[in-house]
């Protein structure tokens, strides 16, 4: 079951790389996002796409195949339901509702195409869930549970976390990349200082860690230390610069301040490098 999952999970995040790509392409063109073109990509008629330029006939048959693609893995994480919450999920994407809650004929492609980039992100959060008894539902009424953090000892943190991962996931779908980072590596310093609190500086100071007390301690020399004493290993080399200095970006707002540009690039390295060291500390998960 757990090989199961890791395979599902890559496979989730290709196909939602591949989704911000072409929401990217199609935001950048209006008229390749009409509701009449995408009428035509799902209807999959060659003769009317013929009709359209060859750079959006190419942009609508890569989201045609794309959205095929999402389908079939969809199908496959629901067990073929259609009453599953994922499947209906992913069915809700195609529709857009007024402020009074009324459906709304025409969407966008690219709209619709972010919307499923949202259903699988729904799916990675409940497939990460495998190590700790969760994975895909298969209750037709069950609904996906925030990522949970169980291996943190501190128990009132744990909530706070579990939040944070949520409104991390959510900025960087809204392409708020500096808030996406920020929070990332404020749980991965919360949880790996968790750690290392629960070591204790007694057991810590055999492993030779700095003075003074831990949270004196700035982000990386939390990081070498827990990697020293076989808390973590090395996954965190990885974080680019601008994560490594996150403290700094914080503006007023919890936004980076105008000299903490991010790109999406560094909050993805981020959020990957904190996946990483959330196995380190949980490796049953």
């Amino acid at each position: 079951m757990q090989a199961q999952a890791e395979n599902y999970l890559s496979h989730l995040d290709r196909l939602i790389r591949r989704g911000r790509q072409l929401r990217d392409t199609l935001a950048s063109d209006p008229a390749s996002s009409s509701a009449l073109d995408m009428a035509r990509a799902r209807a999959l008629d060659p003769a009317r796409a013929r009709a359209l330029d060859p750079a959006r006939a190419r942009a609508l048959a890569a989201t045609r195949l794309w959205q095929q693609d999402c389908a079939t893995t969809i199908n496959q994480l629901s067990g073929g339901s259609k009453a599953h919450w994922l499947a209906r999920s992913y069915s809700e994407a195609f529709l857009m509702r007024s402020t009074a809650g009324r459906v709304v004929e025409e969407a966008t492609l690219d709209e619709i195409v972010g919307r499923i980039v949202g259903v699988l992100d729904q799916a990675v959060a409940s497939l990460s869930r495998m190590g700790d008894g969760g994975g895909v539902p298969a209750s037709a009424e069950a609904a996906p549970r925030p990522r949970r953090f169980d291996f943190v000892h501190n128990l009132e943190l744990r909530p706070v976390v579990e939040q944070a991962y949520s409104d991390s996931r959510r900025a960087f779908d809204q392409g708020r990349y500096g808030l996406a980072l920020l929070t990332a590596c404020g749980i991965l310093e919360a949880i790996v200082t968790d750690a290392l609190e629960h070591k204790g500086l007694g057991a810590l100071a055999a492993d030779g860690m700095p003075a003074g007390k831990i949270a004196d301690w700035s982000f990386e020399a939390r990081l070498a230390a827990a990697e020293a004493a076989g808390l973590i290993r090395g996954g965190y080399a990885r974080l680019p610069p601008v994560a490594r200095r996150y403290r700094d970006l914080a503006h007023v707002d919890g936004e980076p301040g105008p000299d903490g540009t991010v790109s999406e690039r560094d909050a993805r390295l981020a959020g990957q490098v904190l996946h990483v060291i959330m196995r380190d500390l949980d490796p049953g998960r």
